[in-house]
């Protein structure tokens, strides 16, 4: 699951084209197999890379939660929540 707030969506490039949740989600589809602790760190590369040197005027808010099955999770994954 991923929640987010709409600075994230909205953040705009130089060229004021906004990031939108097409982007959002074809980057969250692209990297499902990851821990959440990836996952969020890919969408936020990925904001950054969009972003550029646009001045951030929204707060960026992003939450990943992902399901372990019991008796799956190694000791050495990372915890299965990740907020930015």
């Amino acid at each position: 699951m991923v929640l987010y707030s709409d600075g994230i969506t909205e953040a705009k490039n130089m060229d004021m084209a906004q990031y939108g949740w097409e982007q959002l989600c074809a980057i969250v589809s692209q990297n499902w197999h990851l821990s959440a602790q990836e996952i969020k760190q890919a969408v936020i590369d990925d904001l950054r890379r969009h972003i550029g040197t646009q001045k951030v005027f929204d707060d960026i808010t992003l939450l990943v939660l992902k399901r372990m099955e019991l008796g799956v999770e190694k000791k050495s994954q990372p915890p299965a929540t990740a907020l930015v």
